[in-house]
């Protein structure tokens, strides 16, 4: 597509932005106004998915900057609002059916796909580090490494000459042969039963030979002919699949996508380049007299101010420039602000003494009614939205643009900004060299009149006090470069490369339900495609970017839940691919005999935390997430489960907003272990169902696409009736048993049947009854299902008494 197809659809999506910034509103109660919240939910995903391609294929690189902020804050609200439909439904899932009818669109458009422009921007990065975990491995001999032999030389490349041309010979001398046989065979006569020739019969039957022959050819044709005008007509109504053709247009489309990103590689060098000369030239050109100017003018401001007033303002202490909140402030006398900061009497120690004990019974209330909280939070991206679409309004919306059809940047935009961040920048020197001058001249007018200098204590040292500190933690390899540490957790299989799968090959169907108040009971069944969606919403998408990460609900575990063959380690590998984010194994069995004793434990943990921090986005991966925490283990476990037991909490506890770090887990049975130790360590849970018919559909017309030789005949509702029960992993495992190399030589003359898949099928172990209720107990006992049940109570207790009240009122 061109240049302007992209300006086009960028300002269809800044038209569907402004009417859904229209319609947000302020802190809105979660569950009376739930379909609001949905419907801005679905919007918003719809904004990302246009932006996503939009980001990936523009030129232009001031635009594409502010479609980046856009695109982040569209993220970043989705986020919310999750959090706010997740509160109001006590679901993890988010079922919006009523408002896909209402809105006419598929679940399939109300998916959110993972930008691939982060993961672009860093492809150097993770180019390096996966050549580094190669190297690593191929030192240490775990990689195959292809055999280089030695060169051929002169006498062997004769001989093998030799050999070719011998055999050449012989088999031209071998058909030579052959066919004088064949000749002298032709040569004989041949006599038949009566002693006549052949030729004397052949007169007879010619005729009546040709024309069977004829006949059966005819018929052969005009069938021919009927099935191919059947099967056109099946085509051209929709009955039957498109046959497996190459596209060219497809391909030419994936061609001109690539070179369009080349092509903003190289404009945006040119843009950099020219931001950097830009801001030297103000720099050395325009500092100096800018400086100047904004010391004269807060210099007359402060002459007026003490003209007006006779006394001297007091310096502000605002982490903003100082010097424009001056202007803001002209001709006032707060006493606040003449103020000195104020000593702690014992009345007011005890006043906090007070407080503390109202804020840890307040703390307990809060817990104890937690889920009756139905105010919406407040948004952290709106602001930013509202201004990145004025911005859009002043410079982007009437552009013209007639003379850049190239498409290349524009200076007078780079030299407003880069003008814009030197005041900034210089505003705050001047502040600094304003307090200086006010400190020298309320010393000066303190000696006129005759008082001692006193020294005012800062009241920034005051400000910040023992609140939201840190502990700093010990630094047991302060010598050590990352380069370092990340090649020995490589050495040691900390850190694993994990194979390159993504969620779009998680294949399910999308859930259609619409919600289910609270007072109904049970939650709604859950499809495939949700879980691909809820793992894009927790884990991926706030590893993009740090603002994304700090702004949004903090998720640090996750642990997910499912049968054997589910596709659980699948989806770890889909989170670290999306997000670019490096993989750090601590599974029990990967880490028995590395790293001994307590010191080696301590070294270890200490490595693992400091080394994700330094190389964010980062995973911790745990399989059979449930044994640091089982209350038995078996004698012939070797392993040494439990070792991690009491450093899994303090390691997730000490992930702050800014360590762009989560821990996921994968389990087949959470509900051997501890509960109440699972529970401090994985903050969210995510249940993997039993596939249901639409997604067995989805996945085995996905394997079956695979082959063109395979019949469109082939009836797929018949084995995706008959594998119900199964996991994916077994329809796949299944699959690829049955289709081997010389299978897929026999399509064509042997078409597939669905015996044979079902026959290999049987002998997989299906989810049992049993197991499935067995999870679905466990299920109910995680937090958010206890929260949901005593809601569903409060709600029942509710209407009890509504309905005692009426029916005693209509007695009376």
């Amino acid at each position: 597509m061109s240049h302007k197809t992209y300006d086009a659809e960028w300002k269809k999506i800044q038209q569907l932005v402004a009417e859904t910034l229209q319609s947000e509103a302020v802190q809105v109660d979660r569950r009376e106004q739930r379909q609001l919240l949905a419907t801005l939910y679905i919007r918003y995903i719809m904004i990302a998915n246009q932006l996503s391609e939009c980001v990936d294929q523009m030129v232009q690189p001031q635009k594409r900057l502010l479609m980046r902020k856009i695109l982040e804050g569209t993220l970043g609200r989705i986020l919310e609002l999750k959090y706010d439909l997740v509160e109001a439904d006590l679901s993890e899932w988010t079922h919006c059916g009523d408002v896909l009818d209402n809105l006419k669109i598929t679940p399939q458009h109300n998916e959110l796909k993972v930008p691939s422009c982060y993961r672009n921007d860093r492809k150097k990065e993770l180019q390096y580090q996966h050549k580094l975990i190669d190297s690593v491995l191929g030192k240490l001999g775990f990689l195959d490494r292809p055999e280089t032999k030695p060169p051929m030389t002169e006498q062997q490349a004769i001989l093998i000459v030799q050999v070719h041309e011998r055999a050449r010979q012989g088999r031209l001398r071998a058909q030579f042969m052959r066919e004088i046989r064949n000749m002298k065979e032709k040569a004989k006569p041949i006599l038949t039963e009566g002693g006549a020739d052949e030729d004397d019969q052949r007169g007879g039957i010619s005729l009546p030979a040709a024309l069977r022959i004829q006949k059966i050819w005819r018929g052969y044709v005009a069938r021919r002919a009927t099935r191919r005008r059947k099967l056109q007509e099946m085509l051209l109504i929709g009955m039957i699949p498109q046959p497996k053709t190459q596209n060219n247009d497809i391909i030419k489309d994936l061609e001109t996508k690539e070179y369009r990103r080349r092509l903003q590689e190289e404009r945006q060098c040119l843009y950099e380049d020219d931001v950097e000369k830009c801001r030297e030239n103000l720099e050395k050109h325009q500092r100096g007299v800018v400086l100047e100017q904004l010391s004269d003018q807060v210099r007359g401001w402060l002459h007026e101010y003490k003209t007006q007033t006779g006394k001297i303002p007091e310096y502000t202490g605002s982490e903003r420039a100082a010097s424009r909140l001056l202007f803001s402030r002209q001709g006032t006398d707060s006493e606040m602000s003449k103020s000195t900061p104020t000593q702690i009497s014992s009345k007011d120690s005890k006043t906090k003494k007070d407080k503390a004990v109202k804020q840890k019974e307040a703390k307990n209330e809060r817990e104890e009614n937690e889920e009756v909280t139905t105010k919406a939070m407040i948004s952290s991206f709106l602001p930013e939205l509202n201004a990145r679409k004025e911005e859009y309004d002043e410079i982007w919306k009437n552009k013209n643009e007639a003379d850049n059809t190239r498409q290349f940047h524009y200076m007078d935009i780079i030299e407003h900004e880069q003008m814009t961040d030197m005041e900034n920048g210089l505003r705050k020197i001047v502040d600094e060299m304003m307090k200086g001058e006010l400190l020298l001249l309320q010393e000066a007018m303190d000696k006129d009149r005759g008082h001692k200098g006193k020294k005012k204590t800062s009241k920034k040292a005051r400000k910040g006090g023992k609140k939201g500190k840190k502990k700093k933690e010990k630094d047991l390899t302060p010598d050590r470069t990352t380069e370092s540490l990340f090649e020995e957790l490589v050495a040691n299989g900390i850190i694993k490369r994990c194979p390159e799968v993504y969620l779009q090959d998680f294949k399910g169907e999308r859930s259609y339900y619409h919600p289910v108040v609270h007072n109904k009971g049970n939650e709604q069944p859950v499809a495939l495609g949700d879980i691909r969606q809820v793992i894009a919403e927790y884990c991926v998408i706030p590893l993009l970017s740090p603002q994304l990460h700090q702004s949004t609900p903090h998720i640090k575990s996750l642990m997910i839940v499912g049968p054997k063959g589910s596709g659980k380690d699948m989806l770890v590998h889909a989170i670290c691919c999306e997000a670019g984010a490096v993989l750090f194994d601590l599974t029990p069995s990967n880490i028995v005999g590395k790293y001994p004793g307590k010191s080696g434990l301590t070294m270890l943990i200490h490595l693992v935390v400091k080394v994700s921090r330094l190389l964010q986005p980062s995973v911790i991966y745990m399989d059979s997430a449930e044994r640091p925490f089982v209350k038995k283990i078996p004698k012939t476990d070797k392993t040494d489960p439990k070792r991690l037991k009491k450093d899994l909490p303090k390691i997730v506890k000490n992930f702050s907003p800014e360590d762009r770090v989560i821990l996921v887990g994968v389990s087949s049975c959470p509900w051997e272990s501890d509960q109440k130790l699972l529970q401090q360590v994985y903050q969210k849970f995510i249940l993997i169902p039993k596939p249901d018919y639409s997604s067995r559909y989805c996945v085995w017309s996905y394997l079956l696409g695979k082959y063109s030789a395979i019949s469109w005949q082939f009836d797929t509702s018949v084995v995706t009736k008959i594998s119900d029960g199964f996991t994916i992993g077994s329809i796949v495992n299944t699959f690829e048993e049955v289709m081997t190399i010389k299978r897929m030589l026999q399509l064509r003359v042997h078409p597939l049947s669905p015996l044979e898949l079902v026959n290999v099928l049987c002998t997989k172990t299906p989810i049992y009854r049993e197991e499935e209720e067995t999870i679905e107990t466990w299920w109910l006992k995680t937090p958010l299902c206890r929260r949901r049940a005593r809601a569903v109570e409060l709600l029942l207790e509710e209407e009890a008494e509504y309905q005692a009240k009426q029916a005693s009122g209509a007695s009376s």
